[in-house]
């Protein structure tokens, strides 16, 4: 009989273990992979702006621009109207310490565009791997800085939900910045949805995010440590949409793939092995900085290889549009493109647009030089006639890091690996 009852009791437990449900995937979703496009705006007035694209990124890093950076000179304005000249020299008339003068709307506007669904309503945001926040342009903001924005309405989303007490605040070097309100809601990008994501709402934003007419916000897809919510009297971070699905994945990774024209594709869970030659080499990151960081300490000018021992560290940043290099490697590069000069008012390096670019590359860690073919350097046209051009590669004028955008990322496939916090580069065809 006892045998009898030990027999119940163990089909009764497996009974129960069976009956337990198992743990569903976090979100709901399965392992999987998707992409979301970069795509160009075609409202864009004019295309790239490389002195937009020099105080975008000074001012995000909080770099300080020399004093030699804000002399206006009554000569050699290249490519600036009239306007932006007088801007600039009132400028510096008026003391700015940052050098940074305001774009009009017209040459702030965003090139890239991707979409993202937030509470079922469409915007568009950057996909920035140089911050960890997500945050929109809201309603809570007056009319007259929503603009041209699509505004996010939370009252017209069935499953937002408010976080109490919390906030969010990004601010800049120059005084510029945004912040607001926290909730969370449900955030589709590329057809996958995360329930409670959290959202940062924008209640406040300076002027130079009004001015980036297309632009709705950011999807930040650095470490969520650098999150910025807080609950009023500490920091609170939140995770990042991709921590949020990183473990859903087929790979715990997204990449970056730009084209030539900088438009390209997201792929988040898997690694296109067409797109690049030979074997992805793969180096670990200071995670620790909240940044995708690295050490930097050679570069080569064609084939030539020369030391950079003190060499700051670098950022791999999709929301860079440049290759910021330490001030001597874009010294020595530009001291090879014959015609070269850096020009004070339009912000860095520019050449005549007939000039011919050597290849550049840089270290990535130990073990893999990084390479940019010349042609691939241009930026930018300065000037009506389009004879002279503003470099893809440029001085961080001693601001103590460099930063990996875009110009490298036209060259390079990139992973990024957040399940053991490594890049990873192949060399693009």
């Amino acid at each position: 009989m006892p045998s009898l009852r030990l027999f119940f009791l163990v089909a009764l437990l497996a009974a129960v273990v069976l009956a337990v449900p198992t743990p569903s995937r976090k979100r709901g979703l399965q392992k999987r992979s998707f992409k979301v496009p970069r795509q160009l705006n075609k409202a864009h007035p004019t295309g790239p702006d490389g002195a937009a694209a020099m105080r975008k990124v000074f001012r995000k890093y909080n770099f300080q621009v020399k004093a030699d950076f804000m002399v206006a000179q009554k000569e050699g304005f290249i490519g600036l109207s009239k306007q932006d000249q007088n801007a600039t020299a009132a400028a510096t008339a008026g003391g700015n310490k940052t050098g940074i003068v305001a774009a009009n709307p017209g040459q702030n506007a965003a090139v890239f565009l991707s979409p993202v669904v937030v509470g079922g309503q469409t915007l568009n945001l950057d996909f920035d791997s140089g911050s960890s926040d997500l945050w929109v342009f809201s309603t809570d903001l007056p009319a007259r800085a929503i603009g041209q924005h699509a505004a996010f309405d939370a009252s017209k989303s069935s499953t937002f939900k408010k976080t109490e007490r919390a906030q969010w605040k990004i601010s800049y070097g120059d005084g510029s910045g945004a912040a607001g309100t926290v909730g969370t809601d449900t955030v589709t990008i590329g057809g996958v949805k995360v329930a409670n994501q959290t959202v940062e709402l924008a209640n406040q934003v300076s002027q130079s995010f009004v001015e980036d007419t297309n632009t709705d916000g950011l999807v930040g897809l650095a470490f969520s440590k650098l999150n910025t919510v807080n609950d009023g009297t500490k920091k609170t971070p939140q995770k990042t949409f991709f921590d949020n699905v990183m473990n859903d994945l087929d790979m715990p990774v997204f990449t970056a793939d730009l084209d030539p024209d900088g438009t390209g594709v997201y792929e988040f869970g898997k690694i296109d092995t067409t797109k690049f030659v030979g074997e992805m080499t793969w180096i670990p990151v200071k995670a620790e900085s909240g940044f995708w960081q690295f050490p930097s300490t050679k570069f080569a000018i064609g084939d030539k290889v020369f030391e950079n021992p003190q060499g700051s560290d670098a950022i791999a940043d999709t929301g860079t549009s440049l290759l910021l290099v330490d001030q001597m490697v874009a010294d020595a590069y530009y001291a090879q493109v014959q015609g070269a000069q850096l020009n004070a008012q339009v912000g860095g390096f520019v050449y005549p647009c007939k000039a011919k670019l050597p290849d550049i590359s840089v270290a990535i860690g130990d073990s893999y030089m990084a390479k940019i073919p010349g042609n691939r350097v241009n930026f930018a046209t300065v000037d009506k006639a389009n004879t002279t051009c503003f470099g893809g590669v440029q001085g961080n004028q001693g601001a103590g890091r460099q930063i990996f955008g875009d110009t490298m990322f036209k060259a390079q496939l990139v992973a990024f690996n957040g399940g053991n916090q490594s890049l990873g580069f192949g060399q693009k065809p």
